[in-house]
């Protein structure tokens, strides 16, 4: 079996051997390289193969562009940076080993829509963490998208560096196994734009300077694409979707998507500010910020349920038995509000002032069905922010109920005649109480 390049010539045939690799199946091509599924054969493993296409090799910038690749991800070694096993080449073959992967891009998986904010998190973290070595390596990216981001189960993994900017020592170091020339730190002119447009920072489109705060922007147009589903910049052609990085903001992350936290809002913001000098300056510091976004609204929460003493452990669990008491006596007087309110039908419940937004069922916590079967009241938003919503089965918008509460609520339950919800609300100033004002 043999498929054919973009340019008609004809690439590798499978069962071909480079060195003690061989060719088991494609597994997808691009501007810069053909990659294959391979077998180790001294250690029995899947491989994949990233092979220069040969109408390639003979043009001096894209060998020197793939042995760029090959020292940058070879400098790196990062649970969440696609690892490099070798480099060779073979009867005039370039080509790069790296670690096989199973799973889907991210970009693959945005078409499907947002993404669940507790997995926005968490692969945000992984991504920044990575970008975090590789700059503390003398590597810049220079191409972050969702098309270089691989989910697996094991999580993030960065690809693809063939656009990096390598500073300091590895600018100039040899690659291990390989007899790849050295490259010089700058491959192209000033005023040259490399990347891909849709996640371009302002100054890699003017063809200026580059550095980690070039990544830190593409990060936050990723990010904003996770949590949205929609792209943070767009336009019908070029030029205006040029002008739009240039010259205009992305719609606020929180219009498209309510539950998110605004801190999250405010992180994407300052990432994708015009100028270098006002965005985030380490990859480190953005971390340790959606760390703290993913982990201080739980931990508050807990604080606000748990109370706990400083002293010791028995206190600790007479404290966690007092308020598991008191919610309980709050649950069975939740009960018997629902039971005394008056006769009405689901369709009879009055929003008051509300907000639309767009349901999603993975983010849906605590569902509770209407007695009449037409509603669904839920709540939603990361851990220590969520909110109640309500939603007519079969719609795609949901109705948030709680914007004007303050606190975090839970556990949403409907009347017996359909006309109030009741639920739980938390206030770090207050500990638990009941609302039972949602008319």
């Amino acid at each position: 079996m043999e498929i054919l390049d973009q340019e008609g010539a004809m690439p590798l045939s499978l069962g071909t051997r480079l060195g003690p690799y061989e060719i088991l199946a494609p597994l997808g091509a691009g501007g810069m390289g053909e990659v294959y599924r391979a077998k180790d054969t001294r250690l029995d493993r899947t491989v994949a193969i990233k092979v220069l296409p040969a109408h390639l090799a003979t043009n001096v910038e894209s060998r020197q562009r793939f042995e760029r690749e090959a020292r940058a991800v070879s400098s790196l070694s990062h649970p969440h940076i696609c690892t490099l096993h070798d480099v060779g080449h073979q009867d005039g073959i370039d080509f790069l080993v790296m670690e096989y992967l199973e799973g889907e891009t991210l970009a693959a998986r945005l078409k499907k829509g947002p993404m669940p904010l507790v997995q926005v998190l968490r692969y945000a973290i992984e991504i920044a963490d990575a970008l975090d070595q590789a700059h503390h390596k003398g590597v810049f990216h220079r191409d972050l998208k969702p098309g270089n981001v691989m989910l697996t189960k094991a999580g993030t993994k960065l690809l693809d560096f063939g656009l990096a900017k390598l500073r300091g020592p590895q600018a100039s170091a040899v690659v291990g196994a390989s007899a790849l020339p050295t490259v010089a730190e700058e491959l192209t002119g000033k005023g040259t734009i490399l990347g891909t447009l849709q996640y371009m920072a302002p100054e890699q489109l003017e063809g200026q300077e580059t550095d980690a705060r070039t990544d830190i922007f593409a990060f936050g147009s990723v990010l904003y694409e996770m949590a949205t589903g929609r792209k943070a910049f767009e336009g019908n052609t070029q030029a205006s979707l040029i002008a739009a990085i240039l010259e205009h903001e992305p719609p606020p992350l929180v219009s498209l998507q309510p539950v998110a936290p605004p801190a999250l809002d405010h992180l994407v913001r300052v990432c994708m500010a015009k100028d270098p000098d006002e965005r985030w300056q380490a990859a480190g510091d953005l971390k340790r910020e959606l760390k703290w976004i993913a982990d201080s609204s739980s931990q508050a929460g807990v604080e606000a349920v748990t109370r706990p003493a400083r002293a010791k452990r028995p206190v600790k669990r007479t404290a966690v038995a007092v308020t598991l008491a008191a919610v309980l006596a709050l649950a069975a007087l939740g009960g018997y509000w629902l039971l005394r309110q008056p006769r009405a039908t689901s369709s009879q419940v009055k929003l008051g002032r509300t907000t639309q937004i767009t349901f999603d069922p993975g983010l849906a916590l605590d569902p509770a069905l209407s007695p009449d079967g037409k509603l669904v009241a839920y709540a939603a938003g990361p851990m220590g922010q969520t909110h109640i919503y309500v939603r007519q089965l079969g719609e795609a918008r949901s109705i948030l109920l709680t914007q004007d509460v303050p606190g975090y609520h839970r556990w949403p339950q409907w009347s017996p005649d359909g006309s109030r919800i009741a639920f739980f609300s938390v206030n770090s100033r207050t500990g638990v109480r009941m609302i039972s004002s949602v008319p």
